[in-house]
């Protein structure tokens, strides 16, 4: 039901501007018309994407650590509820993310998401795996979850001409598409493989280099926007 009213509400309340058609082009030129500007934050959304492992990982995480003290059972009820706050934070901090956008640099306060999520992995893999430590790891993904959602769209809108819009969009959601498959990939494998403090420092290095690289798109553009 839900679904259908979504379907309901586009096809029946929401109407497109009026617009002029951009002129054709290739599917490649499309690409290589991108900005060098884009082009890197694109870099630094794959990097930081490689690293950003599916988030049921962490019940999986809180249910393991948690098991010893609560019994299987207990552990994973209490995993599943702080899923429910992770989703709960992602959704009001989604909101104040993009209030804040309208105010604040853009790069700077996506970088600060992603230095979020960088203290999330370093919070994993230093610190004793305990309740409260877990309700701090669960908060901290919603909270960056919902400020790199809502800013790697929105400071990609303005790094394009509108004529670009559609392009660049895409191009961003394949980068995410392909980093959201490998990370968890590879993250579950490290895991496997070596154990939680390899896995998740692999996600911190990434979640550190992608929030630096960020930050130096936007200087960029920044020190663009002054010159202009």
């Amino acid at each position: 039901m839900p679904g259908l009213a979504a379907v309901a509400a586009i096809v029946f309340l929401v109407k497109e501007k009026q617009r002029t058609r951009v002129a054709s082009v290739s599917f490649r030129d499309g690409l290589r018309q991108l900005p060098v500007r884009y082009r890197k934050f694109l870099v630094a959304v794959g990097l930081f994407g490689a690293g950003d492992f599916a988030h049921t990982l962490l019940i999986l995480l809180a249910a393991q650590s948690l098991s010893p003290t609560l019994g299987t059972t207990g552990a994973a009820s209490a995993a599943v509820g702080l899923y429910v706050a992770h989703n709960v934070f992602y959704a009001g901090f989604a909101l104040l993310a993009g209030w804040l956008a309208d105010r604040v640099s853009k790069p700077k306060l996506l970088a600060a998401g992603y230095g979020l999520a960088t203290l999330m992995a370093l919070a994993i893999v230093a610190l004793p795996l305990g309740p409260w430590v877990l309700a701090g790891v669960f908060i901290l993904g919603g909270v960056y979850v919902a400020i790199e959602e809502t800013l790697e769209d929105s400071f990609c809108a303005e790094l394009v001409g509108e004529e670009q819009h559609g392009m660049a969009f895409g191009v961003l959601a394949t980068v995410n598409g392909v980093g959201d498959f490998l990370s968890s990939v590879i993250v579950g494998a490290l895991w496997s493989a070596f154990g939680i403090s390899v896995a998740f420092s692999y996600s911190a290095v990434l979640f550190a280099t992608g929030a630096f690289l960020v930050l130096r798109a936007g200087s960029a553009e920044d020190a663009k926007k002054a010159s202009g």
